[in-house]
This record gives structure tokens, sequence and C-alpha cells, in this order.
């Protein structure tokens, strides 16, 4: 039974229907959020979430709007950017907090150069992708949007900027790999 007739059963509380669909997708989903969240223990909460808001909101599934593992797999990229959202925002909130009653313990100078050479880095990397894969990666990853909201963004399939997003990704982590 494929993914889209086992969600419609979901929709319908069946919990058999949930096992097998859950066997079904907790692989790609894990791989998803894992690619985006990259702490493996968050990883898992954050699938976990997925595939419970899955089971809850099954009824909103439409299958005449995608597949089902596209509809689950939009679920958990955006819990994903919600979670890394979540976490940079409290790591934000903690370095002001803590810059407020401690005098830094760092060489500022030092860090700035580092963090400094680093964004050369990147922007060189990125610099080495082509225009297609580079608007695709920034609005993705500087911006934050969804892949659908990239594809719409730029009027142009989802699936090629997929493509492109993989692309891109693979080139960025191949030029950063090799420059460490």
């Amino acid at each position: 039974m494929e993914a889209d007739e086992l969600l419609v059963l979901v929709a319908g509380g069946d919990q058999r229907a949930f096992e097998r669909l859950y066997t079904l997708v907790c692989g790609p989903v894990f791989g998803l959020v894992r690619r985006v969240v990259r702490d493996p223990a968050q990883s898992e909460e954050v699938a976990q979430e997925v595939l419970l808001e899955a089971w809850r909101s099954a009824g909103r599934f439409d299958p005449n709007r995608g597949s089902a593992l596209s509809w689950i797999l939009t679920l958990a990229h955006r819990r994903a950017v919600d979670r890394v959202r979540s976490a940079r925002a409290a790591v934000d909130r903690e370095q002001r907090e803590a810059s407020r009653y401690h005098d830094p313990a760092f060489d500022q100078v030092a860090e700035e150069v580092e963090a400094g050479l680093e964004r050369q880095l990147v922007r060189r990397c990125l610099n080495r992708l082509t225009e297609l894969q580079r608007q695709s990666v920034t609005l993705a990853y500087y911006d934050g949007y969804t892949y659908r909201e990239v594809a719409d963004r730029l009027s142009l399939p989802l699936g090629t900027v997929k493509t492109r997003m993989r692309d891109g990704l693979t080139r960025l982590r191949d030029c950063l790999g090799g420059a460490a």
C-alpha cells in the first residue's frame, strides 16, 4: 500500500496504517531533518514531532495537491527550519544576556578575524556555484525560504529547485571541505 493510501487511512484513525506509514517515511523524514538540524539527538526529536504531527493532522492531507511523502517531508522541513531558528534565537538571547554581565573572555579581535575569514571562504565557495544554484541556496539558507517558496519566487518547478539545491550544496560541501 502506498503512503497516499495509508495517510488517508491514518486520517480516519487507523493505527495499523500509521505503523506502516511510520515505517515507510521515518527514514526520509529523519534524513531531511538531520541535514537541516545537524544534531543527531535534536534530529530524532524533530522527526518524532513531525510524525506525531502527521498522525494528528492527517485529515488536512489533500492527495490532489501532492503525494503523502511530499506532504510529510514539507512538514519535516518546516519543523526542522523552525528548530534551527529557535536554537539560533536561544543562542542569541544567551549571548546577549551573558554579554550584559560579563566581559568577553575571548580575544574579540581574533574571533572577528576568524569569523571574517570564514565569511570570505563561504562567499568564495558560493561564487563557485552557478548563478541558478547560488540563487536557490541563498534564498533557502540565508533568507529562510522553504524549497516550495524558493520555487515560487524563482518561478521554477519544485523538482528543479531541489536538484539545484542538491547540486549546489554538494559543491559547497566539497569546496568548504577542501578548504579546511
